[in-house]
This record gives structure tokens, C-alpha cells and sequence, in this order.
């Protein structure tokens, strides 16, 4: 697979973090393997964990192919480029096209990355997962790794606004390999979401608590801080959809509207 586009943008991104002053603190980032492939399953707290979720293959000169959503590839701009980055796109109508092309690419040897939540969890912890991860890596036959972001949610993530101030400590960390056989999928699930859960405890324990006062809106509530419980957050991701829903329903609305004038 021929990456022209892929080199230079890793160039720019790090360029980027210095310009912002991101300080990393990664761990465990010698799991992911330097050949072959492997399936990054990712917690998605954050806009830009996308950018910030590739990093952690960096140090293994892996270059990661995130499944994401269509409307990034329907974009005027970001289309072009995440075509040229071959990575891979997902119609959640439909995914089953999705599916089977990342589990080619697992198969060619590539690293691809999943979110497996779905959607960024404004608690900013794990949500529930889909059984997705772990029917891929156990077809393909490769590792599913875990890896926990922390700190992304401060600069760009649901219901606050884009805070790109120099200074943030970005934690990255990198669980041990598992090996799922497709066999049971949802109890393969749930192992995986206790493991991400377990990762991202050590990972918020670890992070510099000057970073993360108590009451900060991008704590979990049961840290002390005043991010929405999972309760919580599960009401405002339905009404978010709703109000999704109803906007798409008046736009059809005033596009027949429209026609037939």
C-alpha cells in the first residue's frame, strides 16, 4: 500500500503538538507489533483522538487506518485526504462493506484502528462497546490491543468549547494484547471493555493531578469531577439524537417543500 500522503502528515502533527506544547506521556506502546497485523481498539473521549490515537503506533513505525464515519469521507476537504490515508469507510447504515475491508487490511498485514464505543462518551468513560472489535481481530486472526487516550478531551470533545492552549499533558497507554476467537462475542466484549475500563483507571490515577483538579468537567464524577455520570450522559446522548433525527426530518421537509413549488 503506497503512502504518499500519510508521511508528511505525521510530520505536520508533530510539528502541531510542539507548536501546542503537548507534553506525552505514553505507555506500553511496545506492544503494538513493529509487522503484521493488528487491530487498535481505542476509547473515544475526544474530536481529535483521532489524529492523537494514530500516535500511539508511532513508536513501532506503524502507520494506523481508523474505520471512521462517512460523513468524514463525503467532506469537500477532509475526503480527498482520508482516502489518501487509506482509511476506512464507514457507513453505519451499512456496515458490513466497512467490515470486510478492514478485516483485508488486517489480513495484509496493516494496523487498523476502531472506536469501539461508537460515539465520544461525554462521561469520559468507557461506554458500552460494539461487538464489532472482536468478531474482526478473531476472523482475522490478529491481536486486539487496547488503547486508553487521556488529555484529548481538553482541547476538542462534545458540549464544550475547542480549548487549544499550550501546555496539555496527552497520556496514551497501550494494554497487553488479546487474542479473541469470535467463539462467544459478547462475553469477548465484555472482556474488552473491563480491560479498557481497568486501563483507564491507571491512566487517570497516573496523569498529573495539577492537570486534572477536583470539579474539572473533563473528570468522571466518580474522580471528583463534574463530568456527566454515564446515566447522565446516556439522557444527553438521546436527546442529541432526537434533535439530530428531528433536524434531518424538517430539512426533507423543506426540500420537497421546495420541489414542489
Amino acid at each position: 500500500m503506497r503512502d504518499i500522503t500519510y508521511p508528511p502528515i505525521i510530520v505536520t502533527a508533530k510539528l502541531a503538538f510542539r507548536a501546542l506544547g503537548l507534553r506525552f506521556q505514553m505507555t506500553g506502546t511496545e506492544r503494538i507489533p513493529r509487522t503484521g497485523g493488528a487491530l487498535l481498539a481505542v476509547n473515544h473521549i475526544s474530536y481529535v483522538d483521532f489524529v492523537l490515537g494514530g500516535f500511539a503506533a508511532n513508536p513501532s513505525g506503524r502507520l494506523v487506518r481508523f474505520m471512521a464515519k462517512r460523513e468524514l469521507f463525503d467532506h469537500r476537504w477532509t475526503g480527498p485526504l482520508m482516502r489518501s490515508l487509506h482509511h476506512i469507510n464507514v457507513d453505519r447504515a451499512d456496515g458490513i462493506a466497512s467490515y470486510e475491508q478492514g478485516v483485508r487490511y488486517l489480513r495484509e498485514g496493516e494496523i487498523v484502528g476502531i472506536f469501539p464505543e461508537a460515539t465520544i462518551s461525554r462521561s469520559m468513560e468507557i461506554k458500552e462497546l460494539k461487538t464489532g472489535a472482536v468478531r474482526m481481530a478473531a476472523e482475522a486472526g490478529v491481536p486486539l490491543i487496547p488503547v486508553i487516550l487521556w488529555g484529548t478531551q481538553r482541547m476538542m470533545t462534545k458540549d464544550h468549547p475547542r480549548d487549544f492552549s499550550r501546555g496539555k499533558t496527552i497520556a496514551i497507554t497501550v494494554g497487553e494484547p488479546l487474542h479473541p476467537t469470535g467463539e462467544h462475542p459478547a462475553a469477548e466484549t465484555a472482556e474488552l471493555r473491563d480491560t479498557m475500563a481497568a486501563l483507564l483507571d491507571e491512566t487517570i490515577r497516573a496523569y498529573p493531578a495539577g492537570e486534572q483538579p477536583p470539579g474539572s468537567w473533563w473528570l468522571p464524577a466518580r474522580y471528583g469531577g463534574s463530568a456527566p455520570t454515564p446515566e447522565e450522559a446516556l439522557e444527553l446522548d438521546a436527546r442529541e439524537k432526537r434533535e439530530r433525527a428531528e433536524r434531518r426530518a424538517r430539512q426533507r421537509a423543506e426540500r420537497a417543500a421546495k420541489k414542489a413549488r
